[in-house]
């Protein structure tokens, strides 16, 4: 897809690089590895910084909203931050709502999708539909469709010890309850219905996402992206997009890949069918997390200044 601002180092179903014999076999776990460049010796943060602000009304205005401003950007900017609290205060928790944003525009560049329930926009004003998912999405392949559940968390490391909480975020979100809940909201709002879909397929997808069927059935329909925006040494130390910096990227988000998702199949047992689902672990390093916060912080609030 056009669009995307990044390199993509890796894309490949994870069974065909992985070194660990266990994964070989498993077909429906996914890595995906980007990274942003360089420029007079420092990583790119502006260019950073622009794709969020390119993508977040996506993520923090509803459909209607959207609509009502079509090619008015800086109206979009205003009214978008003003739906952005950040109220995460605590240190792992800082630059969720980056995670999110940034999962919106890989979603809509790299994976063609639609955002069906924008996930900031009803964590702020309806807190019963922030719950779940990070991000809602729906794939249209031709008359059918796929559905995206997003996790996407920007983690100051991926070490061993912080993956152990994406799993359980992970499979805690895949249980029937919460899944048919997705689908209710999904259904219940109007978004769905502004979206440039054909009628009958709006209608099959409606039909099939009804809370009267089963969801074992739509489990092959079923796509997690899991983003983990993270600090990386590697790249805090590097200065330039060089081939040995692109090869130690992709040696390092191998191995945590490999890590991820050991961890996740070891707890997998509590989820009915969970080898019809579909994950794709999508890492993409920064140089500090802290700076990248302080700037968007800084933006919200120069956005929220202009209403």
């Amino acid at each position: 897809m056009s669009g995307l601002a990044f390199e993509v180092l890796i894309d490949e179903s994870l069974s065909s690089v992985t070194s660990t014999e266990q994964l070989t076999e498993i077909v429906n776990n996914r890595i995906i590895s980007l990274i942003n460049d360089f420029e007079d010796a420092e990583w790119r943060y502006p260019k950073f910084q622009n794709y969020l602000w390119d993508n977040i009304a996506q993520t923090a205005l509803s459909e209607k909203e959207r609509s009502s401003l079509v090619d008015q950007s800086h109206s979009s900017l205003i009214a978008a931050a003003q739906n952005l609290r950040l109220t995460d205060n605590d240190e792992i928790g800082q630059g969720s709502e980056i995670a999110e944003v940034f999962l919106y525009g890989l979603m809509r560049h790299r994976f063609g999708a639609l955002p069906v329930v924008p996930k900031i926009f009803y964590k702020q004003n309806v807190q019963d539909n922030a719950k779940g998912a990070d991000s809602v999405h729906i794939v249209i392949d031709g008359d059918d469709f796929t559905l995206w559940f997003g996790e996407a968390k920007f983690y100051n490391s991926i070490a061993d010890a912080r993956l152990d909480s994406v799993v359980t975020s992970v499979m805690n979100s895949l249980s029937t309850d919460k899944l048919k809940k997705e689908n209710a909201i999904i259904t219940s709002v109007s978004d769905l219905d502004g979206l440039p879909i054909a009628p009958d397929l709006r209608a099959k997808i409606k039909a099939a996402l009804d809370n009267r069927e089963s969801i074992d059935n739509l489990k092959a329909k079923i796509h997690i992206p899991i983003l983990l925006l993270h600090e990386c040494s590697i790249t805090s130390g590097a200065k330039d997009l060089s081939e040995a910096y692109k090869a130690e990227i992709i040696k390092f988000h191998k191995s945590r890949a490999d890590a991820y998702f050991l961890k996740q199949i070891a707890k997998s047992s509590s989820v009915h069918k969970y080898d019809d689902l579909n994950f794709h672990i999508i890492l993409f390093p920064v140089p500090s997390k802290k700076k990248i916060v302080n700037a968007f912080v800084q933006a919200v609030a120069f956005y929220k200044g202009q209403s």
